[in-house]
């Protein structure tokens, strides 16, 4: 899941690959003034303009319709999958474009529970300049995750990626409507020990929340919503505070380096550890070792 045939006239920013991440990838690109070979998209892509321009325009061509807009910082577009005759033409350099491709199985995944077509990721529509908050700050979400890593930033990406399927489902598709399925699921306390337990056995390792439904033998898509309403607290901030309770732990008893912490805990390097550490506790990771002693 990249832009790197589409986009050649680009400079790579910042990646999700080698994130381990799931459900979702992002790139966050630099564009120049050129125009992009017709590539056929296999996973449907939001692109949001961070950083635009408003002295240009992007035409793009797809799916029989041409769209001209002003990329201003904010600007959305959404390319769903499988359009053959996509092109876009950039005719002044933007210098920060979020770029999110998300598989066509978050739509499959939803068609058993809501009243989706039999190709929903194919139903989303070919739109530009989309007018949609909740998209906008979910990608900006999923930019600071790409910026700057937090302790259980894969979580808050997947539930992320799992929102923004069922946002353009729900408000973005082509003749359909998002139906929830009845359901009499709830996180009861039997199944929320289940979980909490799940968890701690595991956190040693990366959870997905798709792991954590199942052991809760509840659908991913209602998961999220029933934990916060268990807990208080969403599943990536719960994992959250274990990641950084046992980091805090790791230090105090001063056997390891901190690199060996950070991956321990799962960050992909010592300096997103340290600032993901002293965002929660407004120190850092050696300062608390120093305390701890």
């Amino acid at each position: 899941m990249t832009g790197k045939l589409k986009y050649p006239g680009s400079t790579l920013l910042a990646s999700s690959t080698g994130r381990d991440w799931t459900g979702v990838a992002a790139e966050l690109r630099a564009h120049g003034a050129y125009q992009t070979p017709i590539v056929v998209p296999q996973y449907l892509e939001i692109t949001l303009a961070v950083h635009g321009a408003t002295d240009g325009h992007v035409t793009r061509t797809g799916s029989g319709m041409r769209q001209r807009v002003v990329p201003a910082d904010g600007t959305l577009w959404v390319s769903p999958v499988g359009v053959c005759d996509n092109e876009i033409h950039i005719d002044t350099p933007l210098p920060e474009v979020l770029h999110l491709f998300l598989p066509s199985s978050h739509f499959t995944d939803m068609a058993a529970e809501y009243n989706l077509p039999r190709s929903p990721s194919h139903a989303i529509r070919y739109a530009a300049d989309v007018q949609d908050d909740l998209i906008r700050q979910l990608g900006l979400a999923i930019l600071g995750e790409l910026r700057e890593e937090s302790a259980a930033g894969r979580m808050l990406v997947e539930s992320a990626g799992m929102m923004l399927a069922a946002r353009l489902a729900q408000a973005h598709g082509d003749g359909w409507a998002l139906q929830q399925a009845p359901s009499t699921h709830r996180l009861d306390d039997a199944r929320l020990r289940r979980v909490l337990d799940y968890i701690a056995a595991h956190i040693d390792r990366p959870v997905a929340v798709a792991e954590l439904a199942s052991v809760a033998c509840i659908s991913t898509y209602h998961f999220c919503r029933m934990f916060r309403a268990a807990t208080g607290v969403s599943p990536q901030r719960y994992v959250s505070r274990l990641h950084l309770q046992r980091a805090k732990q790791m230090l105090a008893a001063g056997e390891l380096c901190l690199a060996q912490i950070a991956m321990a805990t799962h960050f992909s390097s010592q300096s997103s550890f340290t600032r993901a550490f002293r965002r929660e506790t407004g120190m850092s990771p050696g300062d608390y070792r120093l305390r701890s002693r």
